[in-house]
């Protein structure tokens, strides 16, 4: 099985080159295939790949706010691309979307069956993009949320665990919103979760795959603290005090029904981040 991934440098990207076998691997950069250029999607073909995993996305928040036109071009557009291409070639199309496809009113974890609602312009962009990836008759949307690994975003200078230790060791005064819950997501953990989906053949359709549990963002700080023992001036502040463009969802918490319906579990997010930091080599025991 040929699996060709888009994004291959990137946060997720990267761990899905690491899980699959180097033999079954296309890796694809953003210099070798741009998402919303159809005649580069269109490289694809001569690739040949059984599978299409589509990691690319804006995912500047509040940039999307400022850049609709370019949101919707790489989000929505480029998925568009990539099912064409994965529908021509007869290729399964794996595509990566987001816990901001909900509203947050819901006051607990979504599950698959939940109606989308999004209220910025990155979550609406996305959901165009579920839609778009269903023409290629043969595909998975899998949504993650709040991820961190080792290779760090792309564009946003590597990821909250990263940030938080570098504003511990520089001895900062920390300041975490505690009123916006969310299932941080530990990408290595959902590249494992991607190729089971894949391997095992599960039904096509949408599924979720961030690590289990929620916590708030404060709560996620002071994990991170405790783990590394790190002794910390941190204190929790409201939504409201921030200067954010885009609005966000207050719970987005994700909750996978189809997973656990085939028998497959991901890890709770605090098993998740302990592995992270041993990965990383902030944590030798």
């Amino acid at each position: 099985m040929k699996v060709a991934i888009i994004g291959s440098k990137g946060q997720l990207g990267s761990d899905l080159v690491k899980v699959f076998d180097k033999s079954d691997v296309i890796p694809l950069t953003h210099d070798q295939i741009e998402v919303k250029d159809y005649t580069s999607c269109k490289k694809i073909i001569d690739l040949s790949p059984d599978v299409v995993i589509n990691t690319a996305a804006f995912h500047k928040t509040d940039d999307c706010e400022d850049n609709p036109l370019e949101t919707f071009k790489v989000n929505a557009i480029g998925s568009k691309n990539v099912a064409d291409v994965c529908k021509r070639i007869k290729a399964v199309y794996v595509y990566i979307s987001t816990d901001y496809v909900f509203d947050g009113e819901k006051g607990a974890p979504y599950t698959e069956d939940d109606t989308p609602n999004p209220i910025n312009t990155y979550g609406i962009s996305k959901l165009a993009g579920e839609h778009y990836a269903k023409l290629a008759e043969k595909y998975y949307i899998i949504r993650v949320s709040s991820l961190f690994g080792k290779a760090g975003a792309s564009g946003k200078g590597g990821n909250f665990v990263e940030t938080m230790i570098k504003k511990a060791k520089n001895k900062e005064k920390i300041t975490v919103v505690d009123d916006m819950i969310m299932s941080p997501t530990y990408t290595k953990d959902a590249a494992r979760a991607i190729k089971k989906i894949i391997e095992e053949d599960l039904p096509y359709g949408i599924y979720h795959a961030s690590n289990s549990g929620f916590c708030s963002w404060y709560e996620f700080a002071r994990k991170i603290f405790e783990l590394l023992n790190l002794d910390v001036d941190i204190k929790p502040i409201k939504t409201k005090d921030l200067t954010l463009r885009a609005k966000r969802p207050v719970f987005s918490a994700l909750e996978s029904k189809r997973l656990s319906k085939y028998g497959l579990k991901i890890p709770n997010w605090q098993k998740a981040l302990r592995d992270y930091l041993h990965e990383k080599g902030y944590l030798l025991a």
